[in-house]
């Protein structure tokens, strides 16, 4: 990985990864669409031991890229609050009759 020299570096730089990060954002709420189909019960879409499995994944991973671990831990479980109230959303949505 290079390091940008100027904020014109810098900003074209994040502007590319957040093109990636939505594109790859929008794959995990598809992700999440298919889960909020194929749970058979509302009460499971909240699954806690899957919430800090992807914490200790996610942890570890940041440790390899050099990310600090906290901050990638904080933005994970906020994420994960929001796709999980989403999945609640769909789940209802495939069950209206």
């Amino acid at each position: 990985m290079t390091r940008c020299n100027t904020m014109e570096e810098v900003r074209a730089e994040v502007d590319r990864l957040d093109r990636e990060i939505v594109r790859l954002l929008a794959e995990r709420e598809q992700r999440i669409a298919d889960a909020g189909r194929i749970k058979p019960t509302r009460n499971i879409v909240r699954d806690e031991d899957r919430i800090e499995d992807v914490v200790t994944k996610v942890r570890r991973e940041s440790l390899l890229h050099g990310a600090d671990p906290d901050l990638i831990e904080a933005i994970y479980r906020d994420m994960m609050e929001r796709f999980i109230a989403h999945e609640f959303v769909l789940w209802d949505a495939n069950r209206a009759v």
